[in-house]
């Protein structure tokens, strides 16, 4: 069966026909041209498809994108405004938070969620809302370190 979803995807409205089998992760990459979310595991195991539903991090490779209907959605590609990075994604970049970059987008997409839940977290917090993500070439401590300079930097933006 189909259905007609209406979605906001990073800021956009838009009004679609979805299988009700169709992934999340395979609307945005294939019907949007979306492609930051990865299917790394297609079994919610990695985190590499990772995306915000409603200011929350979301699986979107074990999401039903109908299941999703009237939510916002927020993927990598929506994070930077007028051709500037995001905080996230400057310290990043900036801090060698990446290597290959398969699982950068879902890294700052689950980062992302944590920040607008909590701005000042501790290395707990960002390590637990990490968890879920995995990065097969370095060992997280540049991945921690940039979430850590990214809630400074937005911190200090805001004072």
């Amino acid at each position: 069966m189909k259905r007609i979803v209406n979605l906001n995807v990073n800021g956009r409205q838009v009004e679609d026909v979805v299988a009700d089998s169709l992934l999340l992760v395979d609307y945005l990459r294939d019907r949007q041209g979306l492609t930051g979310a990865k299917k790394g595991c297609d079994g919610g195991e990695c985190g590499a498809c990772t995306v915000l539903v409603d200011g929350r991090p979301r699986l979107a490779c074990i999401t039903l994108a109908a299941s999703v209907d009237g939510a916002k959605i927020e993927t990598i590609e929506g994070q930077a405004k007028n051709g500037r990075l995001s905080a996230l994604q400057r310290a990043f970049h900036e801090n060698l938070g990446t290597q290959c970059g398969f699982c950068t987008p879902g890294m700052i997409m689950a980062a992302e969620g944590l920040l607008k839940s909590n701005s000042d977290p501790t290395e707990d917090q960002i390590k637990t809302a990490l968890g879920g993500n995995l990065c097969r070439c370095t060992g997280y401590v540049k991945i921690i370190r940039s979430v850590q300079l990214a809630a400074r930097a937005t911190a200090e933006a805001t004072q």
